[in-house]
């Protein structure tokens, strides 16, 4: 199959960005569709793309302190009327058990759209003593939310995440570990998965559900959008005193406790997809990529080719590298086309003249530049290499983004802002009414506050501007 035709499989990126996304996520085997609607199945190399996000993420949390642990699935559709403003945020989309067994449930049961509530529950029943605080504990566990317009990744019915939550005496401790977890998201989106963010407040159209506080950590697409990749929620004492989360003191007075939460999910691998791919498919970042370096044959049939490539994958595989030596009989053009799809970072070709020049040919997937290096201390070059390359797409990005922020002064400023591709500051004088107007002229939503910035006019209003907001469009 030529080179041309394998990558018309894929729609212009330029010209059609949400049917190359589509095309991608299918051809690259990340996920299929599943049988009922709004749902996906995560292939083979799509979960090891997931796994290696649980895993970076765990060694974070661990290091915070934070315990694994597994709460039901099943949630009694009383406990989100304790808390008005979270069952009144997600009551749209709870997909609700109300039979099982043939008979009717004498309670209905919510399918976990989040876990605030179950959480809470039993954060009462555990928490007795201050000695018992600060609470610290991750879930790793499957939601539902039933959404009326999905796309792989990026919205789905049934998805994964992560969901941390953690109780504390104080508001101020409280405060402090959303601010904390949202710096280590910050550093986790950049140094593995190399994605420059935004992370700053959301109004109060766009928190959480229950939350006193919601943060959020924004990423620029390809195409100008935003994807918002990760919140933390301050939630002072709302849980706490739906659900009775007490405990007593230092001074002997029974208080209650103050809480906070924090979740990523599978969109974090829409966000890779739509942040570095390119024309010829996936380009994943080192740290994050299943396969790190692919060995490609070149004259496979010649005499030394195979056993050449073999050692070189034991001592990459030595080395830590994550490799893989594609022995198939397929053309080295189809092999080369194939593993460029599949974001592969480092292609490495060795045929005949390059064993007896004592070299390798080292693609790289996010500049397609080809050089050659000395077998010898190959192992060291391509752990060098995956560094570099990880460093250039976080600096590429982030290049990219800057270069795609500007200023607005009215709504029309906004606009043209968005339809151009770009994230847009913009003065804000705080009311609801100017906040909606935006997204009902441009599309554009509040994204998060500007921190540090305050324009001096509201871009809808005209009054004095209490923040500046990042306005853009979203996934």
């Amino acid at each position: 199959m030529g080179k041309e035709n394998f990558v018309e499989q894929i729609a212009d990126i330029e010209k059609d960005f949400p049917q190359w996304y589509t095309d991608v996520v299918i051809k690259t085997k990340l996920v299929d569709y599943g049988p009922v609607k709004g749902t996906m199945v995560i292939r083979p190399y799509g979960y090891a793309v997931w796994e290696i996000i649980q895993a970076e993420l765990n060694k974070r949390f661990k290091s915070c302190g934070y315990e694994n642990a597994y709460f039901p699935l099943l949630i009694p559709m009383s406990f989100f009327t304790k808390e008005a403003e979270h069952v009144e945020g997600f009551a749209p989309e709870v997909a609700v058990v109300t039979h099982a067994g043939g008979e009717e449930l004498s309670e209905p049961l919510a399918i976990r759209p989040t876990s605030e509530t179950i959480i809470g529950n039993m954060y009462s029943k555990w928490l007795q003593s201050y000695r018992e605080l600060p609470i610290k504990i991750n879930q790793w566990a499957n939601v539902m939310r039933w959404e009326k317009t999905t796309r792989p990744f990026l919205r789905t019915s049934e998805f994964l995440w992560h969901e941390g939550h953690s109780a504390f005496a104080t508001a101020e401790e409280a405060e402090a570990e959303t601010m904390k977890m949202l710096d280590v998201y910050k550093e986790f989106a950049e140094n593995v998965l190399a994605i420059p963010v935004i992370c700053g407040r959301k109004t109060e159209k766009e928190k959480f559900a229950g939350a006193v506080a919601t943060y959020g950590m924004e990423a620029m697409m390809k195409d100008g959008k935003s994807l918002q990749s990760g919140t933390t929620h301050f939630l002072g004492q709302n849980f706490a005193k739906a659900f009775d989360i007490k405990f007593l003191d230092k001074d002997g007075a029974q208080k209650y406790a103050h809480t906070m939460s924090f979740g990523v999910s599978t969109r974090l691998i829409g966000a890779l997809i739509m942040a570095h791919g390119d024309g010829r498919g996936l380009v994943l970042p080192p740290p994050v990529a299943p396969v790190q370096a692919v060995i490609i044959p070149i004259a496979a049939k010649k005499g030394g080719v195979v056993e050449a490539c073999k050692a070189v994958k034991e001592k990459l595989e030595k080395a830590g590298v994550r490799v893989k030596f594609d022995d198939t009989d397929s053309s080295p053009g189809w092999k080369f086309n194939e593993w460029e799809m599949k974001g592969v970072p480092l292609r490495i070709e060795l045929g005949p003249r390059d064993i007896e020049e004592g070299k390798a040919l080292i693609c790289r997937r996010d500049t397609l530049e080809k050089t050659a290096y000395p077998l010898d201390g190959l192992d060291k070059t391509v752990k060098q290499l995956l560094e570099v390359v990880r460093k250039d797409m976080l600096e590429t990005a982030r290049k990219r983004r800057d270069g795609r922020i500007v200023y607005a002064e009215d709504l029309d400023g906004i606009l043209n802002g968005v339809e151009s591709g770009n994230f847009v500051k913009a003065g804000w004088c705080g009311c609801r009414a100017c906040e909606d107007e935006v997204k009902a002229k441009t599309a554009a939503t509040a994204r998060v506050f500007a921190e540090g910035e305050t324009s001096k006019k509201c871009a809808v209003c005209g009054k004095k501007a209490e923040h500046t907001v990042i306005f853009a469009r979203a996934y």
